[in-house]
């Protein structure tokens, strides 16, 4: 099965909480209401350094993710 890019989740124990799910490595999830993410993969220290540079454009593309999906709800 393959999956989308990014997933948009919601739980009702989290209120206001906004789930971006990223599916593609590195994965992890994103709560857009405090920017907390957390990732499913374990990193070496090389890693790290390059994900750091990587992090900021993935959480650029999930907000922008995020925007589109509301933004084809509100049509």
């Amino acid at each position: 099965m393959e999956f989308p890019k990014f997933l948009l989740g919601d739980n009702t124990d989290y209120p206001s909480a906004i789930f971006i799910v990223h599916t593609e490595y590195p994965r992890f999830i994103i709560n857009l209401e405090d920017d907390e993410v957390q990732w499913f993969e374990e990193f070496t220290n090389e890693d790290e350094k390059e994900l750091e540079t990587e992090t900021e454009s993935l959480i650029e593309q999930a907000t922008a993710f995020y925007d589109r999906e509301v933004s084809r709800y509100e049509d």
